[in-house]
């Protein structure tokens, strides 16, 4: 068996255009697995393997590939940038052990790079930083270094200094062994030299290396005693502490350079096989319980020999079928093996199974715990799905997805792109758990569900290039919610009698606003029998049943408490139908008095623009009902922060670039629901109800 501890299960992430994708192939070249190296802007990378992702230069799917530097075998997932695939991001870094969060010099933290740290410290993930683009105008090294400290509250690990600014960045001092490594112009990787560090930068090198030594010897009690009495410890022990550190996120070993230049780069794999962990070094994932979701006390140990336990991440429909990628967390998996999936009690056999190498593939016979592989052709696996031995059965800790916010219909230009356009969309649900389908039962539209206009526009892409399907596609519409603002309390009596047994309910009920973001709750407070106790489920499953098409414009209604307190029935006549038939009633008599209130998708949108077009950004989001949360100048522009409702965003990134002659960008994400004004929801309302009586 292979051993675990030569093992590396890494991801890279970064806000969009900082550099992963082109770090991505530097690793690749350096550890001899590619021989040419494909440049993004050429569209020729070799993780970004679809035509929407080299015509756009955008990652947006994650891709794995394998390879080993130094006698370690590094699983490298490189992932988008971009916001409307965060999901991508997030369950890559559910399986991963460690991390490069990759910052872009002269950009710094930007809002993604903010989004994708958050996610990496709810995982858990121990992470290095590398700071790309040094050679960039407008990069500096330590003000990066300070926006880490800043805006991630995150503790940076300085390891090197850079050589040189701007267009004379040559390469970096490395603090612990105080050599200069410096890359000459033929831009190729190895030509580089160790020589002693610069004169003009040993007083700044001392001084980093006796903090990056203080910062280390903290995790070492003893170590730190003799560094307290002028011992200085031995580089091994330097790292074995740092090692330590990072992996319980004490601190982040920072590291800088230029991807693109070639320039850094083999420092960042050392540090990789130095101080990330190995899959058995992680806190193992925990077990749940397959009803509750709650954990059981029970972990996957990383063992090959436990039972086997796996967890699949991701799917990816391709030219050799769909692929399965799977994270082996214990036991071993041999082709022909019979597994069990635990979310649908089912068992499937592995068929192939294959390392990834990007687009290709090396089909192997076994793989162990701590491997991150692909099966090919499984066929009811889903992302999130327990992949477990038959005789252990056992769930993992499942993913949780963010919700769409924003939808549209779409119809097939021809009659006989219908079946098709079905199971292209299948297919593209399968491998992508934020994208939503739904069929308007009453127009008999397609409607499908994202996370931003441009997921969107790229599913409309591939259904049209990958699967050869030319759609109608509808204006963009929002996901609106309704509630309630007042409490109020009311009585319900379902009666009908007709021939033979009639139906009896009666009910007496408070509805009132719930807190944010509880959804639906239910109690029965009723004494003395008036509602038999077998009647209560009855009525909470006629209420909950109601919550999904409210009364102002049939959107789904949030945040609800309804408390049965009394009530009446027939000893004849009553029965579970009748009191659900009650509670749909008596939500419908209800909600209207109980002051229902449509709510907006407000999303957390983060602009940058240059600094003479402040105004006129801040204006437009202004107009636009926007919030301005918060300003902050950088070096080549300001970052404006605000609250702006969805329905006002869509289109912005025309504006946006007329307004900043093309220098402005933006991101933004899912923030909150909040109430609309009253003219907005007038409108909202009349455009559902023509929709309706068109229909």
């Amino acid at each position: 068996m292979a051993d675990l501890s030569k093992y590396r299960n890494i991801g890279i992430f970064a806000h969009v255009d900082a550099g992963k994708t082109t770090t991505t192939e530097r690793i690749l070249k350096l550890t001899g697995k590619i021989h040419k190296t494909g440049e993004v802007h050429d569209g020729e990378s070799t993780t970004d393997f679809m035509e929407q992702e080299a015509e756009r230069g955008i990652t947006i799917q994650s891709a794995a590939v394998t390879c080993e530097w130094n006698g370690h075998r590094l699983n490298v997932i490189d992932t988008p940038g971009h916001v409307d695939f965060t999901v991508e991001v997030y369950r890559s870094l559910k399986v991963l052990d460690g991390g490069i969060g990759v910052f872009c010099g002269s950009g710094g933290v930007e809002p993604q790079s903010e989004t994708n740290w958050r996610y990496a410290n709810e995982s858990e993930v121990a992470r290095i930083i590398f700071v790309n683009k040094l050679d960039r105008m407008g990069a500096d090294f330590f003000n990066v270094v300070d926006q880490v400290k800043n805006v991630l509250a995150a503790n940076p690990l300085v390891m090197v200094l850079p050589i040189g600014r701007e267009e004379d960045f040559v390469g970096v001092v490395d603090l612990l062994s105080r050599k200069a490594y410096v890359w000459d112009d033929s831009g190729l990787p190895e030509n580089y030299e160790i020589q002693d560090v610069p004169a003009d930068m040993v007083d700044d090198v001392e001084q980093y290396r006796e903090e990056l030594i203080e910062t280390a010897v903290e995790q070492d009690d003893d170590l730190m005693e003799a560094y307290m009495e002028g011992e200085e410890p031995s580089v091994e022990d330097i790292k074995r502490c740092i090692r330590k550190g990072t992996r319980d996120l004490a601190f982040f070993p920072t590291f800088c350079g230029s991807a693109f230049k070639n320039k850094g780069v083999q420092l960042v794999l050392d540090a990789v096989v130095d101080y990330l962990p190995s899959p058995t070094e992680v806190d193992p994932q925990p077990l749940t319980d397959k009803e509750t979701g709650e954990p059981t006390g029970e972990v996957a140990t990383v063992s090959a020999d436990e039972p086997l336990r796996a967890l699949a991440f991701k799917i990816m429909d391709d030219r050799f079928g769909a692929l399965t990628f799977i994270r082996i967390y214990s036991g071993v998996m041999k082709k022909g093996d019979t597994v069990l999936n635990a979310a649908t009690g089912k068992t499937e056999r592995i068929g192939r199974m294959c390392e990834m190498q990007a687009d290709d593939r090396n089909e192997i016979t076994e793989a162990q715990a701590g491997d991150i592989i692909a099966v090919v052709g499984m066929k009811n696996v889903q992302t999130g799905h327990t992949l477990c031995d038959p005789k252990h059965e056992c769930t993992l800790e499942p993913m949780i997805f963010p919700e769409p916010v924003i939808s549209i219909a779409v119809s097939p230009k021809d009659k006989g792109s219908t079946e098709k356009m079905g199971i292209a969309i299948g297919k593209m649900v399968a491998e992508d758990p934020s994208f939503q389908v739904e069929t308007d039962e009453d127009s008999g539209e397609t409607i499908l569900k994202g996370m931003g206009e441009l997921h969107l526009d790229i599913k409309v892409d591939i259904l049209k290039r990958t699967y050869g399907v030319e759609l109608e596609v509808g204006a963009p519409q929002v996901a609106y919610r309704e509630t309630i603002t007042k409490e109020i309390e009311d009585s319900y009596t379902h009666k009908k009698q007709s021939g033979g047994s009639g139906q009896f309910g009666k009910i007496d009920y408070r509805i009132k606003p719930g807190e944010p973001n509880s959804g639906f709750t239910f109690k029965s407070t009723v004494v003395g029998g008036n509602v038999p106790k077998e009647f209560w489920p009855a009525v909470e499953k006629g209420f909950e049943g109601m919550m999904q098409t409210g009364v102002l414009a049939g959107f789904p209604t949030l945040d609800v408490e309804v408390e049965l307190f009394d009530g009446g029935f027939h000893a004849v006549d009553s029965s579970a139908i009748a009191f659900e038939i009650a509670a749909k009633g008596a939500f419908r008599q209800s909600m209207p008095k109980a002051g229902a209130q449509l709510l907006e998708p407000i999303m957390k949108v983060d602009v940058f623009t240059p600094d003479d077009h402040v105004g006129d950004v801040i204006g437009d989001l202004n107009r636009r009902r926007g919030m301005i949360k918060d300003q902050q100048a950088g070096a080549t522009g300001v970052r404006i922060k605000a609250d702006v409702p969805l329905s006002e965003m869509f289109g912005y990134i025309g504006t946006l670039r007329t307004m900043t002659s093309g220098r402005g960008q933006f991101s933004m994400e899912f923030a909150h629901y909040s109430p609309c004004p009253a003219n907005v929801a007038e409108q909202v309302i009349a455009e559902v109800k023509e929709r309706d009586a068109k229909k």
